[in-house]
């Protein structure tokens, strides 16, 4: 007969207890038991003493006859320091598949390509800013001289009755300067 400690569920709809019995695995849940072990209220707070009792003597009795408990209660032994409980989860199921890692390492090298480049352009943006200073002196004198040269359209052109504005110079003082 294969022997289970596992939960039995009583109490009312949505106000569950439970008790912690020594079963034969092959019966129904809250059918017949062997032996009641310990009790479990989950309704109560989690640090009440309450909350989970169990009779250490019975349990490791149950233990050292073959007795499997079931994934809850093999919990609550490990807290009670009765039984250290193995984990259950494969860690290795949850990795991702060797496509999976493929892309993601495309992905992380494209990122930090465009990262790369990104730093670049800023490099060269600041370079530009520091070193124009020498080159730009002979391009500004080019452009004006070509500036006054050039027509602007009637419509754009001020009237002679207005003042041009502090910041424009006449068309003739240019000129004259040069």
């Amino acid at each position: 007969m294969a022997i289970s400690l596992r939960l039995s569920r009583g109490g009312a709809k949505k106000r569950p207890y439970y008790r912690i019995v020594a079963a034969d695995s092959r019966r129904a849940r809250d059918g017949k038991y062997l032996e009641q072990i310990g009790t479990y209220n989950p309704l109560l707070a989690k640090d009440d003493p309450e909350r989970v009792k169990l009779n250490e003597d019975r349990i490791r009795y149950w233990l050292s006859v073959g007795a499997q408990p079931s994934d809850r209660v093999a919990r609550f032994l490990d807290v009670a320091g009765i039984r250290e409980r193995e984990a259950r989860n494969n860690p290795v199921k949850g990795e991702p598949g060797e496509n999976a890692k493929a892309r993601a390492e495309e992905k992380a090298t494209k990122a930090a390509e465009a990262e790369e480049a990104a730093k670049a352009a800023e490099e060269e943006a600041k370079a530009a800013a520091a070193a124009p200073a020498p080159e730009e002196a002979p391009a500004e004198e080019a452009p004006a001289e070509e500036a006054p040269a050039e027509e602007t359209p009637a419509e754009e052109a001020p009237a002679a009755d207005e003042a041009p504005a502090a910041d424009e110079k006449p068309a003739d003082e240019d000129k004259s300067e040069d």
